[in-house]
């Protein structure tokens, strides 16, 4: 087991409390202050939306882009930090209400591709050849909308003009079966892989993969991630835990099924995930009710529980666990897990 484990998180992740039911309940805190806490808090990479770099970039030129992302870079550079990764926000413009990639008027889609292009611009000019492709709104509401051909046809020229319009970057698709769309194309890490391979470049296209994602799609994140994995594709992670098949919760890791979380930390480790660059990243938000000077503890617990599960899955006697599984003797080896993780 040698994996090395550094852990980002995205400014949105200290945030007013707000959730799909209700407004906000916390006062904002500024992005400046927010990056000053990475460190404190243990984290040395920051996930990025290309508008939580670039405020505002749809009313600027790309060369104005360019000059305010590269003055983010030098914060960061001050701060100790490095850009772990841009996601285009494709998913709150009015343009895109019936997706962007997908939507059924072609000036969208020409917004949403030029759009795409800005956050390659904006991830070079932080540092990070990594682009993260959450695919929000590309699904639809009711399936006679749209043409599920046509739509993945229109996902890969997506694919393809972001991978053209920069030779370096590369595209890490994360996949989620539903929320905000009612059907959402691209949904599991199987779709995510197989639109790769059809790209122009499938060795620039890869996968992260969040916990509560696999979780809604009645999926276990560890076994999504053993796949990404068998194939060199898991680019990165959002670790988060969530409460069975409701809306996206973004719980703190390992708060549900520590079981579950134990064996993310497992699969990651045994497959030295993090020596190519990797991040751990975390997407996980604080519950309404934590006060203003609490609400960043949902981040260095998240953070402590999966260095402790680290800590008990490297602690495991191997001999051990050889000769139960050799012997197919299951029963003892669940015992086994379950007594190391009540700390006996």
């Amino acid at each position: 087991m040698a994996g090395k484990f550094r852990f980002s998180f995205g400014p949105w992740n200290i945030h007013e409390g707000a959730d799909p039911f209700g407004p906000v309940v916390r006062r904002s805190i500024a992005f400046n202050r927010k990056l000053a806490l990475y460190k404190k808090l243990g984290f040395d990479g920051v996930q990025f939306h290309d508008d939580d770099a670039v405020p505002d970039m749809n009313s600027l030129s790309p060369e104005q882009i360019v000059r305010k992302a590269s003055a983010l870079k030098r914060q960061l550079d001050a701060q100790g930090l490095q850009a772990e990764f841009v996601a285009p926000r494709l998913w709150e413009d009015p343009r895109t209400v019936d997706g962007g990639y997908t939507s059924n008027d072609p000036k969208c889609r020409a917004y949403a591709l030029e759009r795409s292009k800005r956050c390659v611009d904006i991830a070079n000019a932080l540092g990070t050849d990594l682009v993260v492709l959450w695919l929000a709104r590309e699904g639809t509401y009711i399936r006679e909308a749209k043409d599920s051909v046509w739509a993945t046809d229109r996902i890969l020229d997506a694919l393809n003009v972001m991978l053209a319009h920069d030779r370096n970057i590369r595209i890490a698709i994360e996949p989620k079966p539903n929320e905000p769309m009612d059907h959402t194309y691209i949904p599991t890490t199987g779709h995510a892989l197989a639109l790769g391979f059809r790209s122009m470049d499938p060795a620039r296209v890869g996968i992260n993969i969040e916990s509560a994602h696999a979780i809604l799609a009645g999926l276990d994140p560890s076994d999504e991630m053993g796949f990404a994995l068998s194939f060199d594709k898991l680019w990165t992670v959002h670790l988060n835990d969530q409460n069975g098949l409701k809306f996206d919760q973004d719980k703190t890791f390992g708060a549900v099924d520590l079981r579950r979380a134990f064996n993310q930390v497992r699969i990651l480790d045994t497959h030295d995930y993090g020596q190519n660059g990797e991040l751990v990243g975390l997407d996980v938000k604080a519950m309404r009710t934590q006060k203003d000077d609490a609400a960043t503890r949902h981040l260095s617990n998240s953070r402590t529980i999966f260095l402790r599960l680290l800590e008990i899955s490297r602690g495991l006697s191997q001999a051990k666990l050889k000769a139960m599984t050799v012997a197919r003797d299951y029963e003892a080896l669940e015992l086994y897990i379950v007594k190391r993780l009540l700390g006996k």
